[in-house]
């Protein structure tokens, strides 16, 4: 069984890239923090570090053990934290970040049901579609959309997904034609969203791989029900999200356009800055999301 002081010493030699840093931040010695990470391997019998005069590495083994032990070590905090909060209650204020029309669509109807829970908690909520400083805003929550958090240094707990579909009206296609292929998107007029990960390049994947086409907007918007409501009234052809455009194409005032063409698939993610001594407030509004969005309505 792996002994948690000669693990955490391994992850603090990795997130310090040295012994002698590692040693500064656990408070241990240098000697023994690299005694504990000499154990370590001995005891999975690899390698796990690349050792010189100059720079510290991972090796191939201890790049895929650092992956896993650095979940391991957060679950462990998580539950620590988790242990030491569930007698509390949930007071205070919320910061909370969130899309306009996603806040607007499916998270309005669920905050009477979070306060009526929770009833000494109160929201601040901002709806916005920029992607916030959470730290330097003071927001304790926000809901991404988004393909990869990768990048993010923020916890994340997944919600749902959501398709991001091209569809337009039936009045439309039948008076411009139904594209087949993504490269006749160029002739067509398209509504567009100002915040869409690839500007006026739109990108499928379809029967033959990667399809892509760069389109002549005849509207840029920040806003995706303006450009729903566009489509509506038989103005162009939009890429938007299922959350959105799903009722619509239910009942057929917009139809989804090029189906074997298909377009991204999103994360929708509740983030907040770190699992360490999470409010009781802030776990409490997670776990109410998770189970809300647990079947999403569209």
């Amino acid at each position: 069984m792996l002994d948690l002081q000669q693990l955490g010493s391994f992850l603090a030699v990795v997130r310090a890239g040295s012994f002698v840093g590692a040693a500064e931040a656990t408070g241990l010695s240098k000697a023994a923090v690299s005694r504990h990470v000499a154990e370590l391997e001995e005891h999975l019998g690899v390698r796990l570090l690349h050792r010189t005069t100059r720079r510290l590495s991972l090796t191939e083994d201890g790049q895929r053990f650092h992956a896993r032990a650095a979940e391991l070590a957060a679950a462990l905090s998580e539950l620590e934290s988790e242990t030491a909060s569930s007698g509390g209650e949930a007071t205070g204020l919320l910061r909370i970040n969130a899309p306009v029309t996603f806040g607007n669509l499916h998270l309005a109807p669920l905050w009477p049901r979070f306060t009526a829970a929770n009833p000494k908690v109160s929201l601040d909520i901002t709806l916005n579609d920029r992607v916030v400083d959470l730290v330097e805003e003071g927001y304790d929550l926000a809901i991404r959309i988004t393909s990869n958090l990768a990048a993010s240094q923020l916890v994340s707990r997944r919600l749902a997904t959501t398709r991001i579909v091209l569809c337009a009206s039936p009045g439309y296609l039948a008076a411009h034609g139904t594209p087949v292929h993504p490269r006749e998107l160029a002739d067509h007029q398209v509504l567009a969203y100002t915040y869409w990960s690839g500007g006026d390049d739109w990108r499928f994947r379809g029967p033959e791989g990667e399809a892509a086409v760069r389109v002549q907007p005849r509207i840029h918007t920040n806003s995706g029900d303006t450009c729903r409501a566009a489509a509506l009234e038989d103005q162009g052809i939009v890429l938007q999200p299922d959350f959105l455009v799903g009722p619509d194409l239910r009942r057929g005032t917009l139809v989804e356009v090029m189906p074997r063409y298909r377009s991204l698939e999103l994360g929708i993610h509740a983030v907040y800055p770190t699992r360490k001594h999470l409010p009781m407030k802030t776990r409490r509004l997670v776990d109410f999301l998770v189970q809300a969005f647990a079947r999403p309505s569209w």
